[in-house]
């Protein structure tokens, strides 16, 4: 079986032996998988997350000397079933949660020398995890669905309304779902924020309401507009001018106070932010330039030791949450979301490689006007990849011609950038 693997940095194609079913897994032949940002970092800092999973309880993720298979984010077709009865017949194109049972243990697909991934012809996964893709959706959008449900968790871990604004640092393939799956929520105002100018195309077409060049201006510049207080002596003059007003009512203040507290009136309004960058000192930049009572979530995974200012968060009471993963049901749901054309995954793809392509695609992704998400194909012999499909959007276009006909998908938003992010 032939597979491209990862050792001491390197990615060469290798031949492998064929895989060996266990009880409840099937075997898949690979038609799509997606490069993700976790496999870029893994490539150079496989030892350092290896170290911190490793104190968190998982011993099991790769090293940098060991020759492992990447791929996480796939779709495949079903050809072969381990001991035992099974419920999905040979043929059926699916999808699956990237875990796998091992000698007793669970390892993480793709990012474990015990469960290798699908850069790869064929890949084995628990049959228990396994999703049939519905509705016709093409493989190309169906290996979408792992990366796709990081944002839609992250949306959820916000627990924003409609009416908040939602700020979204970084528009990488995470910063892009998240923005996808804000606007399948019905959030009314999007704003993104990337320095690279075909990151922040992708960012309009997957839905964002406005677009920012950092450099030029902050997210965060239409907050006084939108109701947000940007500093402490705001706070305290606020609170002042309340419990004057207060005062001179007829009926104890507190009493007033409690009934506001209970429907919600006394909450500060406050923009969530979504951190989708991951490189050092992003998260004092934005808790220093945030409004007060700022949720930031966290999806960008930073690699290497960083810092921020405690003092400062506290005083601005910023609300810090970090995010990993997905739910199963997220994972379902993100795939119904696709099939059904609630959330446009088009927009994304930008570029498809064969096997022997994978080292080339991992340089070209380092260039953000180049790409943004692309797609393994292991029965393809392309080995190179032009660096013009963000900012043309002819991956959008390439993805609108991949589903079939009858299927309910609307056409990237008109309305309106990737940072560093590892999904």
């Amino acid at each position: 079986m032939r597979a491209t693997a990862v050792q001491h940095a390197a990615l060469t194609v290798v031949e492998l032996p064929e895989p060996v079913l266990g009880r409840g897994q099937v075997l898949l032949e690979v038609l799509r998988c997606g490069i993700c940002g976790s496999d870029l970092h893994a490539r150079h800092h496989a030892d350092a997350q290896a170290d911190v999973l490793a104190e968190a309880g998982y011993d099991g993720f790769m090293r940098s000397d060991q020759q492992v298979v990447l791929g996480h984010e796939f779709s495949g077709r079903i050809l072969d079933h381990g001991p035992g009865r099974s419920k999905h017949a040979t043929g059926t194109t699916v999808t699956a949660l990237p875990l796998r049972r091992v000698g007793g243990e669970v390892h993480a697909i793709g990012l474990s020398a015990s469960a290798p991934g699908a850069y790869a012809e064929r890949v084995v996964v628990q049959e228990s995890l396994v999703l049939p893709v519905p509705n016709g959706l093409s493989a190309d959008l169906a290996a979408l669905t792992e990366p796709m449900a990081v944002g839609l968790h992250a949306v959820r871990r916000a627990e924003l309304g409609k009416r908040d604004v939602a700020v979204v640092v970084g528009c990488g393939p995470v910063g892009l779902a998240v923005i996808c799956m804000l606007k399948a929520k019905g959030v009314r105002t999007v704003i993104a924020s990337d320095p690279s100018p075909g990151r922040r195309l992708l960012a309009t077409a997957c839905g964002a309401d406005q677009v920012v060049d950092p450099r030029e201006q902050s997210p965060f510049e239409s907050a006084l507009e939108q109701g947000h207080l940007t500093t402490v002596r705001a706070l305290a003059t606020l609170g002042l001018d309340t419990m004057d007003k207060l005062a001179r009512l007829p009926v104890p203040w507190r009493h007033v106070w409690r009934a506001a507290d209970a429907v919600g009136a006394t909450d500060l309004k406050r923009p969530v932010v979504f951190e989708c960058v991951g490189l050092p000192g992003m998260l004092e930049q934005l808790i220093t330039a945030a409004p007060l009572a700022s949720r930031i979530v966290v999806a960008g995974v930073c690699m290497t030791p960083d810092a921020f200012r405690p003092a400062m968060a506290i005083n601005k009471e910023i609300d810090l949450r970090f995010v990993l993963g997905y739910t199963p049901l997220e994972f379902s749901d993100t795939l119904r979301m696709l099939a059904e054309g609630t959330v446009d995954g088009r927009p994304l793809l930008t570029g498809t490689v064969g096997l022997a392509g994978v080292d080339a695609a991992f340089s070209a992704l380092g260039d953000p006007e180049g790409h943004a998400k692309i797609l393994i194909d292991p029965s393809s012999d392309v080995t190179d990849l032009k660096a013009s499909s963000c900012p043309t959007g002819s991956g959008a276009q390439a993805g609108r011609s991949s589903r079939t006909a009858g299927t309910a998908a609307p056409g990237p938003s008109t309305t309106g950038a990737r940072g560093n992010d590892a999904h």
